[in-house]
């Protein structure tokens, strides 16, 4: 049987526990602690995964030494800018410095276009949500279409209609004439 996710979980604790199932059953039959029946019965939804923080890396110390370097390349021509590999071998015979190529690079991914937005010379990306009131637009078109119908050629008209809200569309033909 496979896992189950812990909506699935809690969804099955409150089902089974209104069928008049106890506490210690309900931990027997899933497999859980009391807790986790006490959360399920208590919330539908279980809580959010705890954010853990950023670990310490070797390249720590070094990362306002690449984001100098970054920064300088700003202005430099294009074919005297450093690649990842001359950071690389900057960092461990300039600072001495004990972090694997795999490290520095994805580091300089990450950290160039960010220095490229805060220096202004990238734009800044953004999103915005398209969001519509329940029955404040909709989408209505008229079009002609052409199929087979019992082996001929005849050309009907569809009305197509679609709610921004709930995306959820009308098509109809309305009129068929045959060609």
């Amino acid at each position: 049987m496979p896992q189950m996710s812990r909506v699935e979980l809690y969804a099955a604790i409150r089902r089974d526990h209104r069928g008049g199932m106890s506490m210690r059953e309900l931990e027997r039959k899933h497999g859980v602690t009391w807790r986790t029946v006490r959360k399920a019965l208590d919330s539908a939804w279980p809580e959010p995964r705890k954010k853990l923080p950023p670990r310490a890396t070797a390249l720590d110390p070094y990362k306002p030494v690449i984001d100098g370097i970054l920064r300088g390349d700003l202005d430099a021509p294009r074919k005297q800018r450093h690649t990842v590999t001359r950071i690389f071998h900057r960092l461990v015979d300039e600072h001495g410095a004990d972090v694997s190529y795999g490290m520095v690079r994805y580091y300089v991914a990450a950290r160039k276009p960010e220095i490229l937005v805060e220096s202004g010379k990238a734009p800044l990306e953004a999103f915005v949500p398209q969001t519509h009131q329940p029955g404040h637009e909709a989408e209505v078109d008229f079009g002609d279409v052409t199929i087979r119908l019992a082996g001929e050629l005849v050309t009907c008209y569809l009305f197509s209609f679609r709610l921004s809200y709930s995306g959820k569309a009308v098509h109809r033909i309305v009129d068929c004439t045959y060609s």
